[in-house]
């Protein structure tokens, strides 16, 4: 259509300028000037169309031997043009030879796998962090392709149980490899990756979940089956929340490392802020730094991480208050109390919540008693996270004003349903007297229709 429009307004110069010299006026540079710039412009749009259809097919056309061989071999020494197409170096223009060294452009395994072309071949294990932070720990060449990328995955690497391990011979720790792939490492944000938060877990139990693998290690192997019961992964992995913690998130990733038992806490409330901070500020935590207890785990464990309940605290069956304590001692009775006020509160929310509902279905308006009780419930919310205090005093002001609400909010029940109820008589009654009404009106025109049909009314008539 451009080329029709464009030879168009050519013979339409022409004719012009054979005009202007039949009328003596002669042709105009300037149009002229304009005719060979529309050329020139349109060729260029030419050349860039032709570009974006053949330059991609050229570039994919490119000779790479190395895929051609190895295309044909079987195991681990296999790989295909359909496997890498999708790792994110082969996107960014790195190809085999950028790890590997050689000529890829030659089909003479004489000349492709040569020293003198730089081939390097097939890399030892406690070679690849070395390997990989060639360009990942050269921050002016990561630069071109990603800024925001760390260049300190090396050095976090060596500081890790990983890297010292690595670094005293024990091939069997992991290396980059292991958690992110060969040929076919995916960004971290996509789904299919192996780092992407969801599989992290199952990665990393690739090594820690194997009992022969890890035997040598003297450590445990159910990691991952504890993790996969615990609050965190049902976060994670059932409801898709992508902030909640996984394996990295506490142990670290290259710097992978178990936190300390005084360290324990500060991981835990890089999430859990607040609880973190009434930690800090109740007895516990000097007690425990004393027994060398871990805090945060000392209640809550460490993998399997269970969604918590009122009766955690307490002195009841199942509360981890009697881990430590016992009948008698100074901690048995606040934490009993402890449990008494959060249940009394939790009790008197759901009998409040009861009465105005069975007076919401009675079809009285309940709303502003309702959203009332709200305000217990964040009580209940408050009273709960303050446990971390441990102090019955930091707790009762909540309970108490959480206590206040349901008292109001139950006589408001009471009230609605009495407001029920007399409505329910009071339609119960119109009802009976509009039935007398009806049943009077139909007595009354039998009786009328009975006189027109009685002999003297018709003698009458006659």
């Amino acid at each position: 259509m451009m080329t029709a429009n464009f030879c168009m307004n050519e013979k339409g110069m022409r004719f012009s300028l054979r005009s202007r010299v039949a009328s003596g006026a002669g042709p105009t540079l300037g149009n002229h000037g304009e005719a060979r710039q529309a050329k020139i412009k349109f060729a260029l749009f030419l050349c860039g169309v032709l570009f974006l259809l053949f330059a991609s097919p050229l570039r994919a056309q490119t000779k790479n031997s190395c895929l051609d061989c190895h295309s044909k071999l079987e195991g681990a020494m296999r790989v295909t043009s359909e496997s890498i197409q999708s790792d994110v170096h082969a996107q960014k223009g790195i190809t085999c030879t950028s790890c590997h060294g050689g000529d890829a452009s030659s089909d003479d395994k004489s000349k492709s796998m040569s020293p003198a072309a730089g081939y390097l071949g097939q890399f030892d294990r406690k070679q690849i962090p070395e390997l990989c932070a060639k360009c990942h720990s050269d921050a002016a060449y990561m630069r071109g392709f990603n800024p925001s990328l760390r260049t300190d995955q090396l050095s976090e690497y060596h500081a890790s149980v990983h890297g010292q391990m690595l670094a005293k011979g024990d091939d069997k720790v992991a290396v980059c490899i292991d958690c992110h792939g060969v040929h076919d490492i995916l960004p971290p944000d996509d789904p299919r990756s192996t780092v992407y938060p969801v599989n992290v877990a199952p990665t990393c139990g690739k090594c820690h979940a194997n009992a022969e693998y890890m035997k040598a290690y003297n450590i445990p192997t159910d990691q991952l089956a504890l993790y996969n019961a615990s609050v965190h992964h049902t976060e994670l992995v059932e409801k898709g929340d992508l902030s909640a913690p996984t394996c990295t998130t506490c142990h670290g990733s290259h710097g992978a490392a178990p936190p300390g038992v005084k360290s324990v806490a500060n991981v835990c409330s890089t999430c859990h802020v607040i609880q973190g901070q009434m930690y800090a500020a109740g007895p516990h935590k000097i007690a425990f730094e004393r027994m060398g207890l871990g805090s945060c785990v000392t209640c809550h464990t460490n993998h399997q991480i269970v969604h918590p309940t009122d009766a955690f605290i307490g002195t009841g069956a199942g509360a981890v208050c009697l881990n430590c304590h016992i009948e008698g001692d100074t901690g048995y009775g606040p934490a009993n109390q402890m449990n008494k006020e959060l249940t009394g509160l939790a009790a008197a929310i759901a009998r409040s919540n009861d009465i105005l509902t069975r007076a919401e279905e009675a079809g009285v308006e309940v709303g502003d008693a309702q959203l009332e009780l709200t305000e217990a419930r964040d009580d209940l919310t408050k009273a709960r996270v303050e446990i971390h205090t441990v102090t019955l005093s930091q707790i009762e002001p909540d309970i108490q004003a959480g206590m206040q609400v349901t008292q109001k909010t139950w006589k408001a029940g009471q009230a609605a349903l009495a407001e029920g109820a007399y409505r329910r008589k009071g339609l119960l009654f119109s009802s009976a007297a509009v039935l007398l009404v009806l049943i009077g009106l139909w007595l009354k025109i039998r009786d009328l229709e009975t006189i027109d049909d009685s002999p003297n009314t018709k003698e009458e008539g006659q």
